[in-house]
């Protein structure tokens, strides 16, 4: 029997099966608000079989946007226009996630297609940027230091958020903790120069990512999954590492999150990272810490038998994939079958399921 393609239980949510969408950034919203081709790239992939869909970097505040087109659920306008997306891939069989994110001082930046690069400027649409320190992504706008009012303030607006997205039907809420992000961060002694009580120590640079846990899970009550994605690595000398991560790991779980989402990098433009398949994977196994701490793989998989070893090696308890969707919105299905593992497909799909 596919492990890949058993059912788990998180909380009050079952997901068909372990093999999940990654979010994935589309810089196609408008002030925040999703749109048309949010809720037809994220629907295809209920169809082809995913067991949980989570979508994009979603910001808490205006000012947390990685470009002027990440969407956002900092007001209402932005929370309703999730909903139908929500009730399109739960009418598909799978369930429903979103990312909540604060970009830091990788914000106000241009979209991958354009022609500029690095931050764009006010007058074009841009912003100041926050951060721990005054210390700048290179290539990137110098950002503030948040003060203490201000790291309330982010602590509130994920809350908010949180709360905004149960109320648009989405079963699973992810904190964006990775990718060189603010809760990064804070968590990288790189990023991270302060000497109050959110710098220096582990223990100190880890208080806002845990704070956020308590303040989403705080809104999910007991029902509702919380996940943690981290970078486990910055692949850079004297930056966070994976010993670091294990020990954040268990705190989060301590808090209220139920799943690490182990991914890495994205700190620093300096970093060094050997990609080849499955390059992240020792990474969720350091993190899950011999099964103690559940935890998503995530890095070039790309193939069904890669997916079951991960799995079967007891490296982590769910996969996340990524390229291999937008490459194939129907991998679950294509993997399923590969594997011989018997999952439901739509109706209107039944034709191509054995041949």
């Amino acid at each position: 029997m596919s492990i890949l393609f058993s059912p788990i239980s998180i909380r009050s949510t079952t997901f068909r099966n372990r093999l999940w969408v990654s979010p994935m950034c589309m810089y196609s919203a408008v002030d925040g608000v999703v749109q048309e081709w949010h809720h037809t790239h994220l629907a295809q992939f209920a169809s082809g079989g995913a067991g949980l869909i989570l979508a994009e970097a979603t910001a808490v505040v205006p000012e947390g946007r990685i470009s002027p087109r990440d969407a956002g659920l900092w007001n209402d306008e932005q929370r309703d226009a999730w909903a139908p997306i929500v009730a399109a891939i739960h009418d598909r069989g799978a369930a429903a996630g979103i990312q909540l994110a604060h970009a830091g001082r990788k914000a106000s930046t241009w979209w991958p297609w354009a022609e500029e690069r690095g931050s764009v400027p006010v007058p074009e649409g841009g912003w100041t940027t926050t951060a721990p320190s005054a210390v700048a992504f290179d290539g990137f706008a110098v950002p503030e230091q948040l003060d203490s009012a201000g790291i309330e303030r982010v602590v509130e607006a994920f809350g908010t958020a949180a709360r905004r997205a149960l109320d648009a039907g989405f079963d699973v809420l992810e904190i964006h903790g990775a990718h060189g992000y603010l809760l990064h961060q804070f968590l990288s002694p790189l990023s991270n120069l302060r000497e109050d009580d959110y710098g220096g120590s582990l223990e100190n640079r880890a208080r806002l990512l845990l704070r956020v846990v308590d303040a989403v899970r705080s809104v999910a009550g007991d029902s509702v999954p919380v996940f943690v994605r981290i970078s486990a690595t910055d692949h850079a000398e004297g930056g966070f590492d994976e010993a670091e991560a294990a020990v954040v790991g268990e705190w989060a779980t301590e808090h209220g999150a139920d799943l690490i989402d182990v991914s890495s990098g994205g700190l620093v433009a300096h970093q060094q990272i050997s990609v080849h398949p499955g390059y992240q994977v020792p990474l969720a196994a350091a993190v899950r810490q011999g099964g103690r701490i559940p935890v998503s793989a995530v890095g070039l998989i790309t193939a069904a038998e890669q997916a079951e070893n991960v799995l079967a090696e007891g490296a982590a308890d769910a996969i996340f994939a990524g390229r291999e969707w937008l490459r194939d919105p129907h991998f679950a299905l294509r993997a399923a079958h590969e594997l011989g593992a018997e999952i439901a497909w739509p109706p209107q799909y039944e034709r191509a399921h054995w041949r």
